[in-house]
This record gives C-alpha cells, sequence and structure tokens, in this order.
C-alpha cells in the first residue's frame, strides 16, 4: 500500500512511551526540522500480564493528556498526522477508547478540529476457533499449541498489527490514529511505507526510534529525529545537548530482539546484516545497507492473559543482626513455621494456595544465580499469597502475620521486633493474571483482523 510518493519522510518520535514525558521545547525543534509525521507508542508488555488481562492502563491520565496536548497543538499546527500505537498499554478495546476520550477533551479544550481514527485490535475467543481448527494458529516459544479451552479462558485477547491498518487509516484522511496493539515499530515505519519509502530503511528506522531517547547519549533528554530516503536513513536526538552515535544507534538492535541482526514484523523480516552506520557529524548518524525480506505468509500475533487467583501481599523489614547472620536459616524456620500454621488454623494445604517468600536485600531478585556471601545490613521480607479467592489469600497472609513481626531464628532466647511498614500489613492485591497466548495466526489479509472507525470531526462534534 503506498501513496504520493515522496523523496523522504521524516519522523519525529517523542518519547518510547505516551505520557512518559518529555520537553516541549523538543517538539518544537522536530517540527522546523519539517517532520512529516508524529508517531509514539502507547503501550507494551513489559510490566506483566495485569494490564492485558484487566484492560487497565498503567500510565495516568494527566500524563497522557499533557503529552497529547502538546502533540495535537503540534501535529494540527505543523498539518502532520499523529500515529499511537497500543493505546492503554496492552491495546485492548477499553484502551482505544480511553486515549480517544482524552484526545477527544483536549481537542475540544484546544478548539481545534481532527479526523480522528480508532483501530481495534481485540479478538474474541469464538472466532478465533474457525482459525485454530483449520490450523492457522501456531505456537511461539516458549508456549506449545493451543486449545479452544485456552482461548475461552482469556479475560482479553489482542492481535499485534503491523503498519497495514494504521496506512490504511492515514490513506483515508486520518490526522489522529489510535491504533489497538501494534508493533512497536508499525506505529513509526507505516506512514514512510505509505510514502513508498523502502521497507528495509523504514522498519530499520522504526526499530532504532520505537524508545525515543534511547539510542542516544542521553535518553532523559526526549525523542528523536529520523529521516528515511531510497538508501537508508538519518537520526539525530531532538535535544541539542544529546548526540546518536553508531554505536548509541546500533546498540538498539540489542533491545527487546533475540536477534539483534533479524527481527520478524507480520510481513516479512528486518535484515541487518549488512547494515553500516556512519557518524556524519558529532550528533548524527546515517545508517545504509539494511534490508527487509517479504514473507510468503502473513501473520498477525495473538497475546492473551487469564486470571490465576487472588493475591494478598505483606511486607516486612530485618534488622536484628542475630536474624541476618544465617538469613537463610530464618527463612527455612519461616517457610516450616507458615505452612504448618496454615494447616493448623484454616486447614489448608498447599494445594490449596501458593506463596512466594523473598528476601530484598538479600538474593530476591536473583536468587541462587547471585548467591550472598554477606551478612546485609537489613532485608526486606515479601510475602504473596495467592488463592481462589481474595479472603482465602488474605486469610493466610495474616496467618504470618505474627511470623513477620517476631519470629526468632533457632538458636534466639527472645522475640525480635521485626518492621511492618504500613497497617494494615495485609495489602489485597485483587486478581493476578498470566500470558497463556503466545501464538502466530496466518493472517488472511493484513487488515482483516482489525476494525477501523473515523471520526470525521473529532472536537467539534465534543465541543458541540
Amino acid at each position: 500500500m503506498t501513496s504520493d510518493n515522496a523523496d523522504s519522510v521524516s519522523i519525529l518520535v517523542p518519547s518510547g512511551m505516551l505520557g512518559a514525558g518529555f520537553p516541549e521545547s523538543t517538539i518544537t525543534r522536530g517540527i522546523a526540522l519539517g517532520a512529516d509525521v508524529i508517531a509514539v507508542d502507547g503501550g507494551s508488555t513489559d510490566s506483566g500480564p495485569y494490564y492485558l488481562g484487566a484492560s487497565k492502563p498503567k500510565t495516568t491520565a494527566a500524563a497522557v493528556a499533557r503529552d497529547l496536548r502538546i502533540l495535537l497543538r503540534a501535529a494540527s499546527g505543523a498539518g502532520i498526522p499523529l500515529v499511537v500505537g497500543s493505546c492503554g498499554t496492552s491495546g485492548t478495546d477499553d484502551g482505544v477508547d480511553w486515549v480517544a476520550g482524552i484526545v477527544a477533551d483536549l481537542l475540544a479544550e484546544e478548539g481545534l478540529s481532527m479526523k480522528v481514527a480508532r483501530i481495534y485490535s481485540e479478538q474474541r475467543a469464538a472466532e478465533l476457533k474457525e482459525p485454530l481448527e483449520a490450523g492457522r494458529i501456531h505456537p511461539l516459544p516458549p508456549l506449545g499449541d493451543l486449545d479452544g479451552a485456552t482461548l475461552e479462558d482469556c479475560t482479553h485477547i489482542v492481535a499485534m498489527m503491523g503498519h497495514e491498518p494504521i496506512a490504511e487509516a492515514l490513506s483515508a484522511g486520518a490526522q489522529v490514529v489510535l491504533a489497538g496493539r501494534a508493533t512497536d515499530t508499525a506505529n513509526a515505519a507505516a506512514y514512510a511505507l505509505l510514502k513508498g519509502m523502502p521497507a528495509g530503511p523504514s522498519w530499520h528506522a522504526a526499530k532504532i526510534v520505537e524508545c525515543g531517547g534511547q539510542c542516544t547519549t542521553n535518553p532523559r533528554a526526549g525523542g528523536v529525529f529520523a529521516t528515511v530516503d531510497r538508501t537508508g536513513f538519518t537520526i539525530e536526538p531532538l535535544d541539542e545537548s544529546a548526540a546518536c552515535t553508531p554505536i548509541s544507534v546500533a546498540a538498539h538492535m540489542l533491545y527487546e530482539t533475540a536477534n539483534p541482526y533479524l527481527m520478524r514484523e507480520p510481513d516479512g523480516t528486518l535484515d541487518v546484516r549488512d547494515a553500516v552506520y556512519t557518524a556524519l557529524d558529532e550528533r548524527r548518524v546515517r545508517v545504509e545497507g539494511s534490508l527487509f525480506h517479504h514473507a510468503e505468509q502473513h501473520t498477525i500475533k495473538l497475546e492473551g492473559a487469564r486470571i490465576t487467583g487472588y493475591e494478598t501481599m505483606s511486607f516486612s523489614a530485618i534488622r536484628d543482626p542475630l536474624i541476618l547472620k544465617d538469613i537463610e536459616g530464618w527463612a527455612t524456620l519461616m517457610h516450616a513455621v507458615f505452612t504448618q500454621r496454615v494447616e493448623q488454623t484454616l486447614g489448608l494445604t498447599r494445594d490449596d494456595y501458593d506463596y512466594d517468600l523473598r528476601l530484598y536485600g538479600y538474593n530476591a531478585v536473583l536468587g541462587d544465580l547471585d548467591p550472598a556471601t554477606e551478612p546485609p545490613r537489613e532485608v526486606g521480607v515479601m510475602l504473596l499469597v495467592r488463592a481462589a479467592d481474595q479472603a482465602l489469600a488474605t486469610a493466610v497472609a495474616k496467618v504470618a502475620n505474627p511470623l513477620m513481626l517476631h519470629l526468632p531464628a533457632q538458636d534466639m532466647d527472645y522475640l525480635p521486633s521485626l518492621a511492618f511498614p504500613g497497617s494494615p500489613a495485609e495489602v489485597e492485591r485483587g486478581a493476578a493474571y498470566e500470558f497463556v497466548l503466545n501464538h502466530a495466526v496466518d493472517s488472511l489479509t493484513p487488515t482483516a483482523m482489525f476494525r477501523t472507525e473515523i471520526d470525521d470531526d473529532m472536537g467539534d462534534e465534543h465541543d458541540a
């Protein structure tokens, strides 16, 4: 899908994620440099399955509105499109509507009227049964074959779109595109591909700019500006105090990729094995030699999450040196006494609940991969209980309360006083989720799984 072939396309990426913030001056500079499109990612799976499972954003509305207000003003003023991908963190339909509502309010407040496209990516389990039975859904590592029951268990399922639905919305005249779940690169690549730029440089540039300033010498200074042309792309930071170097740009291919040279998109594979990174000056880098191999079969990745139970968390802290000199012995005793008292008081066995006891400051993050050798000055003890319902999880966590406060080590002849940071000590976390879909669908068309709705005059209509 191409239109209006151009000699080059300049992409302004303000930050790695909508709501993360950026200096407004960097957007002004990007517009002055001649941006043709503003693109920003609105989501991620980095923060775990809750946001997809519960269909909730991880960013606060105030932060998203702050960023969007600046970007809408800039895009409207320059007459260029704004593309937001993976709206609402996970890209569910709720997420798209959440961002669309913020956009509508902002346009009305700013006295602007823009053509806004909403692209929905959420899938219904029943509609995925046909491709599943037809053998068109394939597992991606580390998951195995999919069954219909797993689809039904998911609270939300999204399909990760490539550039095609976004490009289609832009072709329809959308000035603002609010996409559901999309590949991080599709947001930035769509306009360049639509304008006829070669696929290799377009996808490579999109990969490098996906996290804004992360490919620069100062990722805290704002976003980046990339210009894609017929033979490659040139990239520079939007903040004049930062710099792009061949190393900082090339290194971003290591970020979130299993292979730093090959990266799969729905319609093919980016190949940067022969890419050459050249410093044009102290701040700008030129990249040439990027290739893109179109796939014989277009595929769409599925993401889905289901509830695994309900969690209650408790956190205590240890400063007692007699406990800390053998913290592993104390933890072993804690496991034994805790499970014994749960059985004594609640009549529950380990089949009825699950828990995680982690010693922060000692080995909570890496565990046995990095065993401690010296007693720490203090250790935080996190107990996370998971059960079939919230009341049961809290009841189990409450059994641990006196132990988290006073459990002595084996060789102590007094009750130590440990420290809860707050009262009550137990915090109910609600439903817990896990990702259960990491599968690819053989697409009938690049856009068939997505639904686009266009509001021709958002802002005017909202203000009426």
